[in-house]
Parts: C-alpha cells; sequence; structure tokens
C-alpha cells in the first residue's frame, strides 16, 4: 500500500475575487493554512474546490499552482471530473504532467452505464496515467449512481484503483467495502469524505479522510487522526 495517501487530506477550497476569477493569493494562503495544520496531503478541484465551475485552463492553473504552493511538503491529488473516459484521461495526463501524484476521477456521468462499463472506464484511465487512480464514490452529484463494493474491490485487486474517496454519506456501505478491503489483503486506500463522522470510520477501516471542514479547522481533524494511529 502506498502510504503517502493516508492521513488527513483536505479536499482545497478554490477562493474567487469579486469578480469571478481565481483568487490565487488566498489560494496560497489556504495551501500554508492547512501545512501549518499538519495534515498529510491536499486534495485540489473536489467538490469543495469549486471543480464543477472552472474552464479547463482555470483548472490546469488551479492545480499547478496547489503543487507549486505545496513545494513537495505534502502529497497533492488532482480531481479529474468529467463525464466519459476519454475526457477524463485528457485531464488526468494534464494533471500528472503538472505535478499532481494521484488522480480522483468519478464513474462516468450523464450517459448512463453498467457495472461492466464502469469497470472499463477506470481501467482506461489507470492504463493512460503513470499515477495511481482513486474512485470518487459520489451518488449526490452522479444522479445517484453509486459504486458498488465488489466492483471496487475486484479493481484494486487489479490494481487498477489504489483507493477510494467515500463521499456517499452511507456509512453502513462504507463498514461493508472496509471489511471486503480487509479480507481481500487491502488493496485499496479508503479515504471517508463524510466529515462529521470520521472517527466512526477510521474504527470501520479507513485509513484517512477528506473533510471539507478541515480547511477551517485542520489541526483539529489532524489531532483526531493522531488520536487513531495512537
Amino acid at each position: 500500500m502506498d502510504n503517502r495517501f493516508t492521513g488527513v487530506i483536505p479536499p482545497v477550497v478554490t477562493p474567487f475575487t469579486a469578480a469571478g476569477e481565481v483568487d490565487f493569493d488566498s489560494l496560497d494562503k489556504v495551501v500554508e493554512h492547512l501545512i501549518a495544520g499538519g495534515v498529510n496531503g491536499l486534495f485540489a478541484l473536489g467538490s469543495s474546490g469549486e471543480v464543477a465551475y472552472l474552464t479547463d485552463a482555470q483548472r490546469d492553473a488551479v492545480i499547478e499552482w496547489v503543487v507549486k504552493a505545496a513545494a513537495g511538503r505534502v502529497p497533492v491529488l488532482a480531481g479529474a471530473i468529467d463525464t466519459t473516459a476519454h475526457r477524463v484521461i485528457d485531464q488526468a495526463r494534464r494533471a500528472a504532467a503538472l505535478g499532481a501524484e494521484a488522480i480522483v476521477a468519478t464513474c462516468p456521468f450523464y450517459a448512463l452505464n453498467d457495472a461492466d462499463e464502469i469497470k472499463e472506464h477506470f481501467r482506461a484511465i489507470a492504463k493512460a496515467v503513470d499515477v495511481p487512480v482513486f474512485a470518487y464514490d459520489v451518488p449526490v452529484r452522479l444522479g445517484g449512481a453509486k459504486l458498488g463494493c465488489d466492483l471496487l474491490v475486484e479493481l484494486g485487486k487489479e490494481g487498477v484503483l489504489a483507493g477510494v474517496k467515500d463521499s456517499s454519506g452511507d456509512d453502513v456501505s462504507f463498514r461493508w467495502l472496509c471489511r471486503a478491503n480487509e479480507a481481500a489483503g487491502h488493496p485499496l486506500q479508503l479515504l471517508t469524505g463524510h466529515e462529521v463522522v470520521v472517527d466512526g470510520a477510521y474504527m470501520s477501516g479507513a485509513d484517512g479522510s477528506v473533510p471539507g471542514l478541515a480547511n477551517v479547522d485542520p489541526e483539529g481533524y489532524v489531532r483526531q487522526w493522531q488520536a487513531y494511529e495512537r
């Protein structure tokens, strides 16, 4: 297991100016605030990072800026969120070229896909990039599409997925995923995005958290992770 992607990995908020442009000076301050708080990594271009509202050029600029601001102190994961594998691959390759150390991608959306097509979606992405790929399970953003436990563990055992960022809010499903992952030899790093039940997720077997509220109180989430490790 790649231990770079454990612990507290906040989804970095993307600040805007009053004119609606990315506020890079404030983005610098956010990154410094998070790293000073002791976080273990940074996730750029998640939902809290306003990924849906940015142009491709803005997405690239945010990744480049966060990577530069992090300056190797913590790893940077980047969201490559788009409708189909071809579009995700294009964004994922650019993100990796800009220094992202892992890619976070959802299943396809808008175009409806069955389980076998979703597997091929993630296989195509993983084959196209040389960095780890995390599945982003966020049904509320995907028309209710939930990534199944068996599908995720299968792709983990294949080496297609390095992990899962679970923002489903389904604590029972997450617990079953943790159990299945452990039974399979722990091929996946499991990160919870359910920020108000992080303690329970850790006790269920999560390897870390991606809490939006850590943008406000990184130290609190870091203390919680350290307490769990102890």
